[in-house]
């Protein structure tokens, strides 16, 4: 019976066999659960996005100080990416601000800085502000010198904060005015691109107009200087007094009492 003998004698495998095989299985487990654990631990300390921060805090601010004149545009706000070179160290409480003198105007800049940390730090974060809303573009040509007139330009809606100069929205802030330099198809008329007329040269006759409570007297003068509505001019009068008053048209100059 040698198969039987070989059965019944047989020696079993020792108990430390088994032990190292669970071992070995644990070590195996532990090693497969060590990049999801670093994965956890990298995901937990993943930086902020301070940039969503400074956005959202420029878009309250534009909301909360919004003057009358903008309360129609329509606001806009991107921001922009950090250095990726900078490492900022955890911080408890970060602080938006504007640096001062700084508007959320076209091209500016948030700052951020710790206020409860191990380690202070401060930096700011690019936006672009966009405020859309009607105004007058020019359609065609016009030459420096010309007078601007209703057929030179068309309404529109534009970016109002792309330029630092205002917006003339109203129509009668350039009807008639001369455009100071060459305004090509598509220019946003702002200030500066036009300028008042003159209506009179020196010389002229002129009325001059002066009114007061109750009482209105007018006179004859002859101008002295040019003209420009809007703005001041020198008459002298028929008593050979000179003075000033400002220019209301082509044949009138009010002085102010």
């Amino acid at each position: 019976m040698p198969v039987l003998s070989r059965l019944v004698f047989a020696s079993p495998r020792p108990l430390g066999w088994w032990r190292l095989r669970l071992l070995l299985l644990v070590v195996v487990c532990m090693l497969l659960a060590v990049p999801g654990a670093r994965a956890q631990a990298q995901g937990a300390l993943q930086e902020p996005d301070y940039p969503a921060m400074a956005q959202k805090w420029a878009r309250e601010l534009l909301a909360q100080s919004r003057s009358e004149t903008s309360q129609s545009l329509r606001m806009e706000v991107t921001a922009g990416a950090l250095d990726s070179r900078l490492r900022l160290a955890p911080c408890g409480n970060v602080e938006p601000y504007l640096a001062p003198g700084a508007r959320l105007w076209g091209r500016s800049r948030v700052g951020l800085r710790c206020v409860d940390g191990m380690t202070r730090w401060n930096v700011s974060v690019p936006v672009t502000v966009r405020a859309f809303g009607p105004a007058w573009v020019v359609r065609g040509q016009v030459l420096a010198g010309s007078p601007v007139t209703q057929g030179d330009v068309v309404s529109t809606e534009v970016d109002w904060a792309e330029d630092s100069s205002p917006v003339l929205q109203d129509s009668t802030q350039w009807l008639g005015q001369i455009a100071a330099r060459n305004l090509s198809s598509g220019q946003v008329l702002r200030q500066g691109v036009v300028r008042p007329a003159q209506v009179f040269q020196a010389g002229s006759q002129v009325r001059v107009l002066a009114q007061g409570a109750g009482f209105q007297v007018s006179a004859e003068a002859q101008a002295l200087s040019a003209g420009v509505v809007g703005q001041l001019a020198r008459v002298r009068m028929d008593s050979g007094r000179i003075t000033s008053g400002t220019v209301l048209d082509a044949h009138t100059v009010k002085l102010d009492l």
